[in-house]
C-alpha cells in the first residue's frame, strides 16, 4: 500500500519540516505555536500602560 511516492511526500523542507499534519511532531508543535501566540497576544493587552488623560475634567 505504501510505496516510494509516499516515503517522498514525507521528506518535507523549510517550514514544512516543523509545522505540519502528518507528524505527531508536526501537529505539537502547531498546537504550540498557536497557544503561544494567543498567551502573548492576552500578555500584551493585560500588561499595557493604561491610558489616563493628562488633565481631568472637573
Amino acid at each position: 500500500v505504501a510505496g516510494p511516492e509516499t516515503d517522498a511526500q514525507l521528506q518535507f523542507t523549510s517550514i514544512k519540516k516543523y509545522f505540519n499534519s502528518y507528524t505527531l511532531t508536526g501537529r505539537m508543535n502547531s498546537v504550540l505555536a498557536k497557544c503561544g501566540g494567543i498567551a502573548l497576544l492576552v500578555l500584551y493587552f493585560k500588561l499595557r500602560p493604561n491610558k489616563t488623560p493628562a488633565v481631568k475634567a472637573t
